[in-house]
């Protein structure tokens, strides 16, 4: 990712969160948290159990967080010399009447105001991909997003107040399937379960990017009767990627099977002399730290295939699929 879209990414959570943005610029947000962010980002559990036992009105943290540091230092360098040249301007006469009526209405009108509106305390968190802040932002995305329930909204409005659109609620995971040994390969998978007919489509997640959906449910809709349950819908899922899997290229596992023997091969042929020696000697540690080794070469060489849902939400959209 780059500034741009990690500046984008940021904007969309904050909304999301339903943060308060005091000040922004394509370089950095300053921002006051809501309590559901202040609860994900600021590692603050003694405070929140307080809140929480007591009902007392959480004060939540604000944060200067960075999207560009290059823009928002030059930026910063700039407003601090624009500053310094104001003050050191020639200040108006002082001993000027109008001058000193003029100063004692505007204090009187707006009382005391000091020049650092900004004066609380806004820790700066710099985010970049790699940094631990900005995987903070996508663990409580990730956390907050993993199920969701909506509705796709109506393309037109009715006509007349009495028609109704059915909707169907198809039942869409995003896959993760993950092909490892020494080396990795991972590759995503989209279904979409019809809750109502069974049907199951691949790259369901593309389907839903053309769509406007939202979490209530529309004006002049009704949902259709679902004739499939969830664990139903899930098994269709699963059958689907296994055989997904089965017509997959396994050549790789065969070749990391090979790495395997042959690195079990060279530590036998190491330790197999230490082995002997240690027994004569009753020397146990020698064996015991053998066996480690051979776990931890057969957990680094070892091929293996697992799918992880990422995740998936019931997704209620027009006609009946």
């Amino acid at each position: 990712m780059n500034e741009r879209q990690v500046h984008r990414y940021v904007q969309r959570f904050l909304d999301a969160m339903d943060c308060t943005v005091l000040e922004k610029s394509p370089a950095h947000f300053k921002v006051k948290l809501s309590p559901a962010a202040d609860r994900a980002l600021t590692n603050r559990p003694y405070y929140w159990s307080f809140v929480d036992r007591t009902g007392a009105e959480p004060e939540t943290m604000s944060m200067l967080l960075v999207t560009d540091r290059t823009k928002f230092d030059a930026a910063e360098a700039a407003a601090e010399a624009q500053k310094q040249a104001q003050q050191q301007q020639p200040k108006p006469n002082s001993d000027d009447p109008l001058s000193s009526a003029a100063e004692a209405a505007l204090a009187r009108s707006f009382g005391f105001v000091h020049g650092e509106v900004n004066a609380i305390r806004m820790p700066r968190e710099e985010l970049h991909f790699g940094s631990r802040r900005l995987d903070q932002l996508f663990d409580a995305s990730q956390a907050g997003g993993s199920y969701v329930y909506l509705f796709q909204e109506p393309e037109r409005k009715h006509l007349l107040p009495y028609d109704s659109t059915p909707y169907t609620a198809w039942l869409g995971v995003n896959m993760k399937v993950e092909f490892a040994s020494d080396r990795k390969r991972e590759e995503l998978y989209s279904f979409g379960v019809s809750l109502a007919s069974g049907q199951c489509v691949e790259r369901f997640h593309d389907r839903l990017l053309d769509l406007k959906m939202t979490p209530k449910l529309p004006p002049n809709v009704h949902i259709t009767k679902n004739g499939l349950s969830l664990g139903k819908a899930l098994s269709t899922i699963e059958q689907t990627i296994e055989r997904k899997l089965k017509n997959q290229d396994y050549s790789w596992a065969a070749q990391a099977r090979e790495r395997l023997d042959e690195e079990l091969a060279r530590i036998r042929n190491y330790y197999e002399p230490l082995i002997a020696a240690a027994i004569v000697e009753n020397i146990p540690a020698i064996t015991e730290q053998y066996e480690k080794r051979q776990a931890e070469i057969r957990w680094q060489y070892e091929p293996r295939v697992t799918a992880t849902a990422i995740n998936c939400g019931i997704f209620h959209l027009a006609g009946i699929d």
